[in-house]
């Protein structure tokens, strides 16, 4: 009796995990407890709270040092605090970073912040895209972006909306300021990371995230 209602507990407890832990062929890369697998260059760092990631201090950046990443999904399960906190999902970046700019310069920065203007908003490639949609939930609430490598082509969604499809070679916005991307084509393979930005009052950026996965793209 006693083994069959510990199974019947297991059961309930697995039955009642969040769906995300469920998921077959995801690999969660945030454990929830610690930064292992995690690397912080520049100033700032990231803080463990409850169970989610919050950036702290200046401007830096939180990469994944184990591997490049290609041809693969990522999720970010986040939410902001106010419409002008800041961050950005960096994607593609071409070596291991040992500073805070080479990323910003020659990655990808798939925008966190509500506040921008079509081209420097949630979901786009920060200043080379237009949103092809504003998707945000409301801040305080859970937000899903969902990152496609699928080779030389990037498809970035958020809740569910698709925002951003672009393919290497592809017409981008003009470069205007000096501390926006360089132009020009970015790897299949890069590591990616999380921001850490103030915002402009230079308050730390009320910004959380739960999640960090990763699945292989599925090839018929």
């Amino acid at each position: 009796m006693l083994k069959r209602f510990g199974w019947i507990c297991a059961l309930f407890i697995f039955a009642a995990m969040p769906a995300t832990a469920q998921e077959k062929g995801w690999k969660q890369l945030f454990n929830g407890k610690d930064l292992t697998g995690w690397q912080q260059v520049g100033p700032g760092n990231f803080v463990v709270e409850k169970g989610m990631l919050k950036p702290v201090g200046g401007m830096g950046l939180l990469y994944w040092k184990e591997k490049p990443i290609a041809n693969a999904v990522i999720r970010i399960v986040y939410k902001t605090t106010r419409p002008d906190d800041n961050s950005g999902v960096f994607i593609r970046i071409p070596i291991e970073p040992r500073e805070e700019w080479m990323p910003v310069y020659y990655g990808y920065e798939v925008q966190v912040y509500d506040a921008g203007d079509d081209y420097h908003c949630t979901g786009v490639l920060y200043s080379l895209t237009k949103a092809l949609a504003r998707a945000s939930n409301a801040s305080g609430e859970w937000n899903t972006m969902e990152i496609t490598l699928d080779g030389l082509r990037t498809i970035v969604t958020l809740n569910g909306q698709k925002v951003t499809d672009y393919t290497e070679g592809q017409p981008a916005e003009e470069r205007k300021h000096d501390w926006e991307p360089q132009r020009g084509r970015r790897p299949k393979a890069g590591y990616i990371g999380l921001q850490n930005h103030p915002r402009e009052d230079k308050s730390d950026s009320g910004i959380y995230f739960k999640e960090v996965a990763v699945k292989p793209l599925a090839r018929h």
